[in-house]
C-alpha cells in the first residue's frame, strides 16, 4: 500500500524558479483582492465566460467535443445533450457549478468526491459515484503500438489508498510549515496515480484542483479558465504528469515536475486576469484601443460575443468595426466561421 507523506513540503528546499512563481501568485492575487469589491460587475462578466471555456477544456483534454456554438447552448442550458459527448459535457458543466456556488461548505471528503463523480456522469449510462470494481492501466499509443504507460493502484486497493490520501492531505493542511498552495498539486498528483475511477479521473482531478485553489483563496480560474490553460499546454502537462509519477508506487518520485506545471499554469490565469481587468477598467483609452488591447493580449482565440461581455460598455456595433479593420490591417486573423468565428493576433 502506498503510504502517503507530505512532510517534504516543510523543508522548504523549492527550486528558486518554484519560489518566484510563487511569489508571483502572491503579488497578483492580492492585487485582484483589492479589485474584486469595487469591481463585482466585470469579475461576473468574466466568470461567466470562463465557465464556457473550462468545460469545453476539460473535456477536449479528453476526446470529448462538440461545436463552439452548442458548447455554448449546454453551458447555458439552452439545449440538452443530443449524444454521448455532450452528456458528458453536460455532466461536467454541472459538478463545476456545483463547485462555483459551494465550495464553501465542500470539502476534500470521500463523499464529496463520489458526489462530483456521480454528478458528472449524471448524463451517461455508464452510473457514477464509485470506485473501481476492476484494475485499470493509463496507456500511450505510439507509432500505432500501444503500451502501458503507468499502472494504478489496484481496484481492490482503491477504497483505502483514497481513504488515506485524504487523511494525508487533511494532515498536512493542519501543518502551519506546509505553504497550501504547494500541496494542493501534491494532492492532485497522487489521486492521478490512484485512479480511482473507471472513468473520469482526468476530469475530476481538474474539478478537485478548482475547489482547493479556490478553498485557499486561489480563484483566478473562476475568471480565467484553469483547465483551458491545461488544454493549451497539455504535452507540457502530460510530461510533468508522467515525470512526477516514475518511482510513484514505491515513494521515490518528485513532485515537483507536477507541482512546476501546476502553479505555472495558474500564474497564467493570473497574469490573464490581469490584462483584463486592465484593459476593462481603463479610462485613458479609446474604445477601439480597448478593443484591440482586449485581443492582442487574450492568451486565448476570443469571440465577438466574449469582448462585449469584457466591455459591456462599447456597443456590439463597433466591437464588429474593430475587429473588421484589425483583419483587414494584418494584426489579427479569424478562425472558425459563423457563430463560432474567433479572433487571434498574429
Amino acid at each position: 500500500m502506498k503510504f502517503f507523506d507530505y512532510s517534504f513540503l516543510e523543508r522548504g528546499m523549492f527550486p528558486a524558479g518554484l519560489v518566484n512563481i510563487v511569489s508571483a501568485i502572491s503579488e497578483l492575487r492580492e492585487r485582484d483582492r483589492e479589485r474584486k469589491a469595487g469591481f463585482s460587475d466585470i469579475f461576473d462578466r468574466l466568470e461567466s465566460i470562463a465557465k464556457v471555456q473550462s468545460v469545453k477544456g476539460s473535456n477536449e483534454i479528453e476526446g470529448i467535443v462538440t461545436s463552439e456554438q452548442r458548447i455554448n447552448e449546454i453551458v447555458n442550458q439552452n439545449s440538452a445533450p443530443l449524444n454521448h459527448n455532450e452528456a458528458e459535457i453536460a455532466g461536467y458543466r454541472d459538478a463545476l457549478a456545483l463547485i462555483h456556488e459551494n465550495a464553501a461548505a465542500l470539502d476534500i471528503r470521500e463523499r464529496d468526491i463520489l458526489r462530483f463523480h456521480e454528478i458528472m456522469l449524471s448524463y451517461s449510462p455508464v452510473d457514477g459515484g464509485a470506485y473501481k470494481e476492476n484494475d485499470n492501466v493509463i496507456m500511450e499509443t505510439v507509432g500505432g503500438i500501444r503500451r502501458v504507460r503507468f499502472e494504478p493502484t489496484p481496484a481492490a486497493e482503491t477504497a483505502e489508498a483514497m481513504e488515506q490520501l485524504v487523511l494525508a492531505y487533511m494532515d498536512a493542511r493542519g501543518n502551519n510549515n506546509i505553504n497550501q498552495l504547494l500541496l494542493i498539486p501534491c494532492f492532485v498528483l497522487d489521486f492521478l496515480c490512484i485512479h480511482p475511477f473507471t472513468d473520469g479521473n482526468g476530469r475530476i482531478s481538474r474539478l478537485l484542483s478548482l475547489l482547493l485553489l479556490y478553498k485557499n483563496g486561489f480563484d483566478a480560474g473562476r475568471y480565467i479558465s484553469f483547465e483551458e490553460q491545461i488544454n493549451r499546454e497539455k504535452a507540457s502537462y502530460y510530461k510533468a504528469l508522467y515525470d512526477s509519477s516514475v518511482g510513484w508506487h514505491d515513494g521515490r518520485n518528485s513532485y515537483f515536475p507536477f507541482i512546476e506545471n501546476f502553479v505555472t499554469t495558474l500564474l497564467f490565469c493570473y497574469k490573464e486576469l490581469d490584462k483584463r481587468f486592465a484593459v476593462v477598467n481603463s479610462k485613458k483609452v479609446t474604445k477601439r484601443g480597448r478593443i484591440e488591447a482586449t485581443v492582442l493580449n487574450s492568451l486565448l482565440p476570443i469571440s465577438k460575443q466574449e469582448i462585449c461581455y469584457i466591455l459591456p460598455d462599447v456597443s456590439p456595433t463597433t466591437v464588429e468595426a474593430a475587429l473588421a479593420a484589425m483583419v483587414k490591417g494584418g494584426l489579427i486573423e479569424k478562425v472558425g466561421a459563423a457563430r463560432s468565428t474567433k479572433y487571434v493576433g498574429k
